[in-house]
């Protein structure tokens, strides 16, 4: 399978939400839907380049590659849990909100999120049991 089509998400690797939010994808996901990579790593710079996006420093989203297509924001967020094990598949059924009102929840968390979370120094290290779930540089 090519890195296109599978799921991959792109994260903040600074950021202690976004690594939270990782680590509870990975905790829900045990058919290991999804792969992931920072932001910052030059995996994901080369698969924003592929699909012509340019970040801003610091990345204001977590973004979901899926079937050759990317998501953003509350709709990156909604097209994972609706990957995950378990009960979050409800979560979906915010889809029927309109995106400009989940999108402003969504950014008023990321605006604030270094604030509210913290950031690391650099990003987080998989554990050897997780690198396979990692995209390499």
């Amino acid at each position: 399978m090519t890195e296109q089509a599978q799921n991959i998400v792109l994260f903040d690797g600074i950021c202690n939400l976004c690594n939270g939010a990782v680590q509870f994808i990975i905790k829900h996901d045990k058919n290991a839907h999804f792969k992931f990579a920072s932001l910052q790593s030059a995996v994901a710079k080369k698969l924003l380049l592929q699909y012509g996006i340019e970040m801003r420093n610091p990345p204001e989203s977590i973004l979901l590659i899926r079937e050759h297509k990317i998501f953003y924001q509350s709709s990156a967020i909604l097209h994972i849990a609706q990957r995950l094990d378990g009960a979050w598949k409800i979560a979906t059924v915010l889809f029927i909100v309109p995106k400009f009102i989940r999108n402003f929840f969504y950014r008023l968390i990321a605006k604030n999120r270094y604030k509210w979370f913290g950031k690391k120094q650099e990003c987080m290290l998989p554990t050897p049991a997780l690198k396979s779930r990692f995209l390499e540089d």
